[in-house]
């Protein structure tokens, strides 16, 4: 990992972009700190651009929790180089929305199993990186992004000890069987009318879960639709999880 700039925004935060290897990404960084602070991946749907003043103001909530916040570009997003499967896959989604058509499981696995095969194993080396960080120490949480990310990164990395999960992404079968192994905490967010998101496949994967400690978060609306309170709850969530200094 090697940082290519740095500036401090207007609440203190600094803000760092970093490239491992060819993985371009964001560290946030409360401004004063006295000990190591835990640490938020922030995952998100792909290209670092569109997504940053979402990501940003995220990673500022996290950060005046006293939590550093990191992302990762996902492969095949923003500069990253293209996969000819999964470009085949987003045609044929595309030409089956377009009819009309229901999605069938062969379309879902091509879009999202090379996804999730390439994007867990960098945020695990993303993680070796920024925990060796002077500054960061854990705990560490993951928030937000393509929820089978979300669940296979929970299920197979140990030092993730509480996630936020976005419901909202199309949701392979075998991602059901992988969700019985997560035993973390969980919170879902889930946005009833999604009209792109199955909420029946929401609902399923909750079920399927092997948390002990899980929450839905079920809120009226939209994609985009998500109430400031639904993530103020979120906040809350880790602060509890993440902050030693709080009881839970």
């Amino acid at each position: 990992m090697h940082f290519t700039s740095e500036k401090r925004l207007d609440d203190g935060v600094v803000e760092r972009a970093f490239a491992l290897g060819d993985i371009p990404g964001i560290l946030w960084t409360p401004a004063e700190a006295s000990a190591p602070v835990p640490l938020i991946l922030l995952g998100h749907p792909g290209g670092l651009d569109k997504m940053y003043p979402r990501l940003a103001a995220r990673a500022r909530q996290s950060a005046a929790q006293g939590f550093a916040a990191a992302t990762i570009e996902l492969p095949g997003s923003g500069d990253r180089p293209r996969s000819p499967v999964t470009e085949q896959a987003r045609a044929d989604l595309r030409r089956a929305l377009a009819a009309g058509e229901p999605v069938d499981d062969d379309i879902v696995d091509r879009l999202v199993l090379p996804l999730v095969e390439t994007a867990v194993p960098e945020w695990r080396a993303a993680l070796d990186a920024l925990l060796s960080l002077p500054g960061i120490g854990g705990p560490v949480g993951y928030s937000g992004g393509v929820i089978s990310i979300g669940t296979r990164l929970a299920g197979v990395e140990p030092r993730i000890t509480a996630a936020v999960l976005f419901a909202g992404s199309f949701v392979p079968r075998v991602m059901y069987e992988e969700a019985r192994h997560v035993t973390v905490p969980l919170h879902v967010l889930l946005q009833w009318d999604d009209k792109g998101n199955d909420r029946q496949a929401a609902l399923d994967l909750f079920d399927a879960f092997g948390s002990e400690e899980k929450t839905l978060h079920a809120n009226m609306g939209g994609h985009t639709g998500v109430p400031q309170y639904a993530g103020d709850a979120a906040a809350d969530f880790f602060d509890r999880h993440l902050n030693p200094g709080v009881v839970s």
